[in-house]
């Protein structure tokens, strides 16, 4: 009866480590490990379901984002959500093998939801890195890939008319005057103001802070990494990028370094946030290379984030880290992240959360 009575203390206290102050890290029972960004918990159910099986991490990866793109994870991920400008959904995504460092991944890809089944394409069927556009579609849907396929939904159409209704605001152009309420846009030193057709309030429209283009349901990512039971380590990305975007926009998901990055050798990262700023650290290649030189991954995630917002102490964005021996870790800014994590010493998916 003694024991009995000290079990339930010890769950409970177990179960509040989960909520991890600041930047937390915990262990699991080594691997296989899936870990992702979100509580994207079907997502880490079906990498954990593939890898468990015995497939690879890079088979597992494709498996858990191509159940994120079918279920459109929060409306940031896969067909239906996240129009541009014109109303019109894209597709970015990205894998990446840890053992021989190849990457396959598509950016701005029209008429096929397959996001990272395409990126996989890429890796398995070219010696290219990323592929664009139009193109990237053409190529998705020669290798078989279903399509092409209006990727637009009634949510995403009925959310850009609401946008369009609001005189377009608000939006990623800076500097700039609109001829009439929304596009097009000149650069503000072209146009005279005196003309009338432009004004210096038109102007000040077009100027918002980032935290107010950037939340947890509008400028989103899935970045899920899998070591598999050979201990090998892969990383994936999807996402249909920033809400009302102006066309062409690539972020972060795409974009290897930035998004995710694995190492067999060292352990993984992926990112998710403010794709626009974060890739111009590469936040998830400087938490890996952290590694290894010796810092735990929670030093790593930390460190990562901290470099960014010293530059930019708006941004709003999160990493979480694994070690190749499952040691796992979040960070970040502006926003409270939470990351998902399936390992053989649970009975199903748990969420951790991370403090700013």
């Amino acid at each position: 009866m003694a024991t009995k009575s000290l079990i339930l203390p010890c769950v409970l206290l177990l179960t509040l480590l989960h909520l991890v102050l600041g930047h937390g890290a915990a262990n699991s029972g080594q691997y296989p490990l899936v870990v992702s960004t979100w509580p994207f918990l079907e997502a880490v159910r079906a990498g954990w379901s593939a890898v468990d099986s015995g497939l690879s991490a890079v088979d597992s990866v494709v498996e858990g984002c191509s159940a994120c793109e079918e279920l459109r994870c929060d409306g940031t991920v896969g067909p239906g959500g996240s129009p541009d400008e014109n109303g019109e959904t894209t597709i970015d995504a990205l894998v990446m093998d840890g053992v021989t460092m190849e990457v396959g991944a598509v950016a701005a890809m029209r008429y096929v939801k397959d996001g990272i089944r395409a990126a996989r394409l890429v890796m398995q069927h070219t010696k290219h890195t990323l592929l664009v556009g139009e193109q990237a579609s053409v190529f998705a849907l020669s290798m078989g890939l279903p399509g092409p396929t209006n990727l637009s939904s009634s949510e995403s159409m009925a959310k850009w008319s609401k946008w369009k209704e609001n005189h377009c605001q608000p939006n990623f152009w800076k500097n700039v005057l609109p001829v009439n309420s929304c596009s097009p846009y000149h650069p503000r030193d072209s146009l005279d103001l005196t003309e009338g057709t432009c004004s210096k309030a038109k102007l000040m429209e077009t100027i918002e802070s980032r935290s107010s283009l950037v939340g947890l349901h509008n400028h989103d990512t899935i970045a899920m990494a899998v070591i598999d039971k050979m201990g090998h380590i892969a990383v994936g990305t999807s996402t249909n990028g920033a809400t009302f975007k102006i066309p062409g926009r690539v972020g972060d998901g795409p974009i290897t370094g930035s998004s995710a990055y694995a190492d067999d050798e060292i352990g993984a990262c992926g990112a998710t946030g403010d794709g626009d700023i974060m890739m111009r650290f590469l936040p998830c290649y400087q938490v890996v290379e952290s590694m290894r030189l010796g810092m735990e991954p929670k030093l790593a995630a930390k460190d990562a984030i901290s470099r960014i917002a010293r530059k930019f102490p708006d941004f709003v964005g999160a990493v979480f880290a694994i070690n190749k021996n499952g040691v796992h870790a979040g960070a970040c800014h502006g926003w409270t992240f939470q990351y998902s994590v399936r390992s053989p010493d649970m009975d199903d998916v748990e969420v951790f959360t991370v403090l700013p």
